[in-house]
């Protein structure tokens, strides 16, 4: 029974959107209870600043080769060699696979045993303004994190498969587990190992990663076979589509590491904050934007593989509607109780007032990305559909090019009285902190995720003309209005609210945010139900779908 329902497919792009989304929400609650323990234990200190600096590389090897090759080239390749007529795998997608698993193994091993040996060369880069000794606990925590990469290079390929078959069920499950494993560290490994009981959460974690999709793997045909050839031609294939897309992974995050080197420099806890407000921005990225993403990918590949053009855009523009009509919402939510949700998630222990002021300044900054964040993913894989992993890696350098520039020059900015300091401090109340450098850097990566995302629209447009236009703008004006009349309806709700809760308690904080979210929401929902928003038809005809004999191709 239970594995029935783990290895069950979904039929269609919003289902299984709405599967990724519901466990990615579950994963990223975790992560924000995860942040929470972190917060109340350590605060806003050292400590956290080099945990959070000894995940740079690890997270710089999984995010090149990992998320920007594998992950991008292996479903394109092995969709080329799988025969739709078998149920399950044949004999040459399992070879192709097999060979891309162990190939890569070998390779990833390689490169994290260099940089391992060479971390202490590389990490004086990352973290200029550590002293001496938190520089070789850094380094010594970076150690033991670089077998993360591994585990996740090995089961970004059973995930990448698993997305083929529509099994997304149980490659949801694996983030969640993962934020489960640095949860038990905190909880379990800590007090035993200190903050190295921090880097073995984490291992563990990418460990119940990989473990959760192999069952699922064996049920739709895999098995494992000791196959290495470096010259077969779908590896090759794989490397070829890999390399632009691994310089834009690159991009991505080079600008972590000068983030991190810049925040560094500044009053300890900087890093820590920076953050602490990226995941909590992240979460509606990660469970609306990723979401759709991954689940439109295999549908969009497939179907344009099959030179259905026009089909191609149809699924393109629902999902892209789709994205709009959650995120927005979402980002002026965050937006108007980004004071509210810092306290409630990290508002304990350690965690003073001034680091809480600080992370709401960032997370309402960071807001300003949001939407951004939530399309390029999804536009990104569009893209790759079309087998065109050179336009969106242009891009994305251009957009590092204009964070790095931005980041430095806003800390600047920030540093002496000035117009742009003073109008910075009156929005996000910052009044009484004298040194507020960084909030200039969620303000750079936002304004930069907008650079990138206008740049995508327009060179997609190059390629491949009308990508129905018309009925996005459309749902764009309805959405835009319900959205703005939500706003305006937490704003009052908040303001009269402070009239009958007491917000120096959790309570009171808590009365004063849920009421908030329920009654922006219903006023969200009536509107956009009254302007009979199409987003609306498509989401319900999508959930009735999964539960009838008819696939979506």
């Amino acid at each position: 029974m239970i594995q029935s329902v783990l290895n069950s497919q979904t039929k269609t792009i919003t289902f299984a959107a709405f599967l990724l989304a519901v466990s990615s929400l579950i994963s990223r609650l975790l992560g924000l209870f995860r942040d929470r323990l972190l917060a109340g234990r350590f605060g806003a200190g050292q400590e956290l600043d080099i945990y959070f600096a000894a995940f740079r590389i690890p997270d710089f090897v999984y995010g090149i080769l990992i998320v920007g090759g594998i992950t991008a080239a292996f479903l394109p390749v092995f969709s080329e060699y799988f025969k739709k007529e078998d149920k399950s795998l044949s004999d040459q997608a399992l070879e192709f696979t097999n060979n891309v698993l162990n190939c890569f193994l070998i390779l990833l091993v390689l490169i994290c045993a260099i940089l391992a040996v060479f971390t202490p060369v590389i990490i004086k880069f990352i973290i200029p303004g550590f002293s001496p000794e938190n520089k070789d606990l850094t380094i010594a925590l970076t150690r033991i994190m670089f077998l993360s990469p591994i585990l996740f290079g090995l089961s970004s390929i059973f995930s990448s498969m698993l997305h083929y078959f529509n099994r997304f069920l149980v490659y949801s499950l694996a983030p969640i587990l993962y934020n489960l494993g640095i949860i038990f560290g905190i909880v379990f490994l800590v007090p035993i190992f200190g903050i190295f009981g921090l880097a073995y959460g984490v291992i563990f974690g990418a460990f119940l990663h990989l473990v959760i999709q192999i069952p699922a793997a064996r049920a739709s045909g895999y098995r494992y076979r000791p196959v290495f050839n470096f010259r077969y031609p779908g590896l090759k294939k794989i490397f070829k589509l890999m390399i632009p897309r691994t310089i834009g992974s690159t991009a991505y995050h080079v600008n972590l590491i000068v983030i991190t080197a810049i925040a560094s420099t500044l009053t300890a806890g900087s890093i820590a904050i920076f953050n602490f407000s990226n995941n909590l921005h992240y979460v509606p990225i990660g469970f609306i934007g990723i979401s759709f993403a991954l689940s439109s990918f295999p549908v969009l590949s497939r179907v344009w593989a099959s030179g259905k053009k026009e089909e191609f855009l149809d699924k393109f523009s629902s999902t892209f509607r789709q994205i709009l009509f959650f995120i927005i919402p979402i980002s002026f939510l965050i937006f108007l109780l980004r004071a509210q949700i810092v306290r409630l998630i990290l508002g304990t222990g350690q965690f003073g007032w001034w680091e809480t002021r600080l992370t709401a300044a960032s997370l309402g900054l960071f807001c300003l990305g949001i939407l951004a964040g939530a399309l390029i993913p999804v536009l990104v894989r569009a893209f790759f559909a079309l087998h065109d992993t050179k336009t969106p890696v242009i891009i994305s350098i251009a957009a590092m090019s204009i964070n790095i520039l931005l980041s430095f020059f806003f800390v600047y900015l920030l540093g002496f009285p000035n117009a742009f300091r003073d109008f910075l401090t009156n929005v996000l109340d910052l009044q009484g902190i004298d040194n507020i450098k960084i909030v200039g850097l969620p303000l750079a990566l936002s304004l930069a995720a907008l650079f990138q995302l206008v740049l995508l629209l327009l060179f997609f447009y190059k390629k491949i003309g009308d990508f129905r236009i018309k009925e996005i703008l459309e749902s764009l004006i309805k959405i835009s209005i319900a959205a703005i009349m939500m706003f305006v309806s937490i704003y009052l709700v908040r303001q009269i609210s402070v009239n009958f809760v007491n917000l120096d308690t959790f309570k009171g904080v808590f009365y004063q945010a849920g009421l908030s979210v329920l009654i922006g929401c219903f006023v969200y929902c009536l509107i956009v139900f009254a302007l009979k928003s199409p987003e609306i038809k498509t989401i319900k005809l999508s959930f009735l779908k999964q539960f009838t004999d008819e696939p979506e191709n």
